[in-house]
């Protein structure tokens, strides 16, 4: 079966840059057209630079990289630098990029793309905000019927919130592009924190990264360190959750994964709970389903296959 085409929308952070390298080291299942960059979990100044260093670690720097919008659509930017460091790759030492970042925007480039391959062939796999998504959406509505699939990380139900009490970041940063994508009629994959929770890197799971005895290896377990210590003290858990990795481990094994068809609505108007992904999961609305919300994840599966693949970089 031939690998299947991606373009990969992110905002590094640490566990965006385990998602992209991740992609990058399973080209059999996946071809990674492109990496589209968004502000969110720090400014888009250093969410592209971010996203090129990641590239260059995994030694693929002729990946194509774009900078796209700077703000969410309506509302000041969130970031999260108290988790991920003022970088957004705190941890490793990581040398500034040396490849280009390419001229034209995002937003262009996921249009372009859509529209220059076949219908239903391309996969859009926001693990950030998902203002470009929208925005592309909003400008070129006729691309969202030739999207093949959206694989996304954000939201919650059991797990209600993580930056309020009933709002997962991704989607709280932006959520009336969250509300354009969840209604845009392409079919939806997504990765609550109900799934990644239930993947967190332990000590030993992070020991068999740094065992690689590689450069990915050591960054990628210097990385969840530095991650880990702000999740380990607001959960009491005994690691840190892999997030955005579970989009690319989808791609690849999707049978590691299960979850329910279900309708989500995006709450965009409350104060109280703005951004909150309600997920219909006991189907007791009369709201048509739009996506699959993943309830459960094969923990050792997952990262018995990250830790193979990152081996190969």
């Amino acid at each position: 079966m031939a690998p299947r085409k991606i373009i990969i929308d992110t905002d590094p952070g640490q566990d965006d840059a385990v998602a992209i390298l991740l992609a990058l080291a399973s080209p059999q299942e996946i071809e990674v057209l492109g990496i589209t960059a968004v502000a969110g979990n720090v400014p888009l100044a250093l969410t592209q630079k971010n996203a090129r260093m990641v590239c260059e670690l995994a030694g693929k720097p002729e990946t194509l990289v774009f900078a796209g919008c700077d703000a969410p659509l309506r509302r000041k930017l969130t970031t999260a630098e108290h988790v991920h460091g003022k970088t957004g790759l705190d941890g490793p030492t990581l040398p500034d990029p040396t490849m280009p970042l390419q001229q034209a925007h995002a937003v262009d480039f996921i249009i372009d793309t859509l529209r220059g391959h076949d219908p239903k062939t391309v996969t859009l796999c926001p693990v950030g905000p998902l203002t470009n998504i929208a925005t592309a959406l909003r400008k070129a509505p006729d691309i969202a019927d030739r999207i093949q699939e959206i694989v996304l990380m954000g939201g919650a139900y059991f797990e209600v919130g993580n930056i309020t009490p009933t709002a997962e970041f991704n989607i709280y940063v932006d959520p009336e592009a969250a509300g354009i994508v969840f209604a845009c009629g392409a079919p939806l994959t997504v990765m609550p924190l109900d799934v990644t929770h239930k993947a967190l890197v332990t000590a030993k799971r992070n020991a068999a990264f740094r065992a690689l005895n590689s450069p990915v290896g050591d960054a990628v377990a210097l990385m969840t360190e530095f991650y880990e210590r702000f999740d380990r003290e607001k959960y009491g858990t005994d690691g840190a959750p892999l997030h955005d990795p579970c989009v690319a481990a989808y791609l690849i094994r999707p049978e590691l994964f299960s979850g329910r068809f279900i309708n989500v609505e995006i709450e965009t108007s409350s104060d109280l709970t703005l951004g909150m992904t309600v997920a219909d999961w006991w189907g007791v609305s009369d709201r048509a389903p739009n996506a699959t919300f993943m309830g459960q994840v094969d923990s050792d599966g997952f990262f018995a296959l990250l830790t193979e693949r990152l081996g190969r970089l």
